[in-house]
């Protein structure tokens, strides 16, 4: 399967100023023999205290013979008379240091001085936990939410046990990721990481010219990041060569089975050599990781970063969570008044479909934000433009489809927002560890129709974290907002240091005004510069219907009298005397003759039914379904059902009149990495 139509990248060389992963490195100028590997063990340099102790310093003969010369309860030793001093005084104890940070893992010095670089300065819970595991060769089972650092989790390890030297780089390790887009994040990683090593990283996806890509494998690289299609592609022309492989990493694997690369995965791991070394790394472990980890693993390792189960959320306290209760018709300006007073750097808006993507893209743009369209019925050209524009900061919001935006890693990103609840709550994990990475703040927006409370909850039961809901802000609200950021951008123009140079416009027009006049002229325009809505519209707040109504006591009987109208109560029951006789219900049948419960109801007019192969023996669930439709076609959850599950196939209600295009497009879709062999369904006529 190539999975050039289904994911995005942007271009690898976009907001950075190392050449790309695929960019020929020389070898450092210092060569392959000044490569060595730092040692944990400190050297202990001795002061002279004492003359016995400046004895205890020289080297290993002359401290053992001075130790027997001058006392007897020196140890003769070299290896005693090293240490001796530190026991015999107690300033010396102070010349000891202590490894911390990245330099206690043992990292080759080229690794240390990239990270140094870079700006890290302490590895983080899964890299502290995984990267001593890794370098002794095991297999591993790791898991943590997106953004804790799981790349140089297995990049530093990777190329830190990397041959290095000259002649023609082999491929040392393989890394499977899910879309283009994180492969060459991944790639620009690897290689910012081991650029002193002169290591060669090749990111291979679909969407991109194969001429390069061959060209590249041909001259030799140290590490593949590759899509499970491509890689594919490639082992079956022969030219990706996997005999040397010592390493291969399953990164974001959850991700890739629900993408449908089960197949593919399998196929790889079973082309590559018995004696790799395996690593698995994923957000959650459903039982089909675990099932893959079984059958391809050795008595793996196991990392879990975080408290409170395979999907918690306690790890990232930094995103704050939050959800407003909207109706349908008012969505988009709820999000235009919600976006207005958060204000974000830089945001990205899930939807479910391209059709939704393009018009609230268009609707966004109205109301004066830079917002772009990401989806996968753009051209890879188009999509790279895209994710320059999002990243150099040109635009500061992204509307795009979860198959689209899966990889993304956007420096700048504040704010993720679900246009709609996910049907799937992993779903919402994945989104909303967008933000909140390697320590950064971030916030978490859901807009939930009325009809959605139940999905809401399921999240909070699988995160383990409440979501608050909150009401859209209200006029009043915003200019409250606005009227703040005026002040602060007065109060920053105040603290500046060339106030002088605008004083022949002051003293001109103080000729005509007063002082108080002018200042309210000039912060109007500040007001009006700083983009301030002249939004009027109250929102209309649907929170309440969330709220379960107070259940009235028994001695408050009064509180459930009916309403009255014209004197007189409606709904009243009157005289239950007058029911009569509560066993004479015969005007009701017999309710025995109920006809077969397990036959289902007809779709209702204008929707036909759709049979896929998959059922319940394949573990299939309702929202498995509206997921693969609603992002595979333009239809919108709503417009998907009935849903009837059997033990070998399912059906599904979709518009009679988009039936075909949406068998078209279902062709080659995969529920839960199991082909949908999608066709209409015709009733058995028995």
């Amino acid at each position: 399967m190539d999975d050039s139509t289904a994911v995005d990248t942007p271009d690898p060389a976009a907001g950075s100023d190392d050449p790309g992963p695929t960019t020929e490195v020389t070898d450092p100028a210092t060569g392959a023999d000044s490569i060595v590997a730092a040692t944990a063990e400190p050297v202990v340099a001795a002061t002279a205290a004492t003359a016995a102790t400046a004895a205890t310093a020289a080297t290993a003969d002359t401290a053992a013979a001075a130790a027997a010369a001058d006392t007897a309860a020196t140890a003769a030793t070299a290896d005693t008379a090293d240490t001796a001093d530190t026991a015999d005084t107690a300033d010396t104890a102070d010349t000891v240091p202590v490894l911390q940070g990245f330099d206690a893992l043992n990292l080759r010095p080229q690794l240390l001085s990239a990270l140094v670089r870079l700006g890290y300065e302490e590895p983080t819970s899964i890299q502290r936990e995984t990267i001593p595991l890794l370098m002794q060769g095991g297999d591993l089972v790791g898991q943590a939410a997106t953004g804790t650092g799981k790349t140089a989790a297995f990049a530093l390890p990777i190329l830190n046990r990397m041959p290095t030297g000259g002649g023609k780089p082999v491929t040392y390790a393989l890394v499977l990721v899910p879309t283009r887009e994180l492969a060459v994040q991944v790639s620009e990683a690897m290689y910012k990481y081991g650029r002193d090593l002169g290591a060669k990283v090749l990111p291979i996806y679909g969407g991109q010219p194969i001429g390069r890509q061959l060209h590249a494998l041909h001259d030799g690289v140290h590490v593949v990041v590759a899509t499970p299609g491509r890689a594919l592609d490639h082992i079956a022309r022969g030219t990706l060569q996997l005999d040397s492989v010592e390493v291969v990493v399953l990164d974001e694997a959850d991700e890739m089975l629900d993408m449908g690369f089960a197949d593919e995965i399998e196929g790889i791991l079973d082309a590559t050599p018995a004696t790799r070394q395996t690593v698995l790394f994923s957000a959650t472990l459903p039982p089909r990781i675990n099932s893959i980890a079984k059958k391809y693993l050795r008595d793996p390792q196991r990392i879990q970063v975080g408290q409170g189960g395979q999907n918690s959320l306690a790890n990232t306290p930094r995103i704050r969570q939050v959800a407003y209760i909207v109706q349908r018709a008012h969505k988009p300006a709820a999000l235009g008044r919600i976006l207005d007073v958060e204000t974000p750097t830089a945001a990205i808006v899930f939807c479910r479909t391209r059709d939704e993507v393009d018009q609230l893209t268009e609707t966004m743009n109205g109301r004066g934000y830079r917002a772009e369209a990401l989806h996968g019925g753009m051209s890879q050209e188009q999509r790279d433009r895209v994710m320059a524009r999002v990243r150099s900061g040109t635009a500061e919001l992204l509307m795009a489809t979860d198959v689209a935006a899966r990889g993304l890693d956007i420096d700048t990103l504040t704010h993720v927002v679900n246009y709609d609840v996910p049907a799937a709550p992993e779903a919402y994990v994945h989104r909303i560890g967008r933000v909140g990475r390697a320590g950064r703040e971030g916030v978490a927006i859901t807009l939930a129709e009325p009809r959605e409370q139940r999905q809401l909850a399921n999240i909070e039961r699988l995160t383990k974290r409440k979501i608050a809901i909150e009401k859209v802000p209200t006029v009043a609200d915003l200019r409250a907002k606005q009227i703040e950021s005026t002040l602060d951008q007065v109060r920053e123009a105040l603290a500046s240091d060339d106030l002088e140079d605008y004083e022949v416009v002051l003293d001109a027009l103080l000729e005509d005004f007063d002082a108080t006049e002018i200042a309210l002229a000039a912060i109007k325009l500040v007001h009006a510069v700083s983009g301030s809505s002249d939004d009027e519209r109250e929102i209309p707040d649907a929170s309440h219907r969330l709220e379960k109504p107070n259940k009235p006591s028994r001695d408050n009987a009064s509180s459930r009298a009916r309403p009255e109208r014209n004197g007189e109560r409606t709904f009243d029951r009157g005289d239950r005397g007058d029911r009569g006789d509560r066993g004479d219900r015969g005007d009701r049948g017999d309710r025995g003759d109920r006809g077969d419960r397990g036959e289902r109801s007809g779709p209702a007019a204008g929707t036909a039914r759709l049979r896929l192969g998959v059922g319940r023996k394949d573990g299939i669930r309702p929202q498995d379904l509206v997921w693969t439709i609603a992002n595979e076609t333009n239809l919108v959850g709503k417009q998907i059902g009935p849903i009837w599950i059997s033990e070998h196939f399912s059906t599904v209600g979709v518009p009679e009149h988009s039936i075909d295009d949406v068998i078209g497009a279902l062709q080659n879709a995969k529920v839960k990495g199991k082909r949908a062999n999608v066709r209409l369904y015709v009733e058995d006529p028995r």
